[in-house]
């Protein structure tokens, strides 16, 4: 029976496979985001969030557990040192994983797995007010009004650009005289 032994062998070894974790999960932690398939990044997130929670924690005994699987002492301390810092107050969800569409050659579902909070994109972006309705006519209008303003005011600019061009080159006409 194979209760509970219910988890992606990845078509490797368990050798290869361990190794193969362990330098995806470096990796991901120097680099912050890394692409990958889909089934090796939902490997690699259960791989790589219990190595973040234990880096909460930083004892020597901490350290040697995580040195144990990644066997890379600079992501170590990485991983102690800025990554531990930023997610000191999250409580799980390290890790964030965005399908990206297929492989061209063999249609293989390709993702990438990033840590959350890394992402400089989502960070800065506010989130934008939920409008609950939306009707074509008043999105047709606003469109409309932005489109008559952008060409005015391109068009009140434009003349400020080529006022200083256009006196250049009569103060240098007496200049050559």
């Amino acid at each position: 029976m194979r209760h509970n032994k219910k988890f992606n062998h990845l078509s490797r070894t368990a050798s290869h496979r361990s190794s193969m974790l362990a330098n995806m999960a470096t990796s991901l932690i120097m680099h912050k985001r890394i692409t990958t398939t889909l089934a090796k990044a939902k490997a690699l997130k259960k791989y790589v969030e219990p190595l973040i929670t234990r880096s909460k924690e930083d004892t020597t005994n901490s350290r040697r557990v995580v040195f144990r699987y990644l066997q890379n002492k600079y992501a170590v301390k990485e991983l102690f040192g800025e990554v531990a810092a930023r997610v000191a107050d999250r409580p799980g969800g390290y890790t964030r994983i965005i399908k990206l569409g297929t492989r061209q050659g063999d249609a293989a579902a390709i993702a990438f797995i990033e840590l959350v909070d890394f992402d400089e994109n989502m960070a800065k972006t506010a989130k934008a007010e939920k409008k609950t309705r939306r009707s074509r006519r008043s999105t047709k209008k606003a469109d409309a009004a932005e489109a008559t303003e952008a060409p005015a005011a391109e068009a009140a600019e434009a003349p400020a650009e080529e006022a200083p061009k256009a006196d250049a080159p009569a103060d240098e006409a007496p200049k050559a005289e």
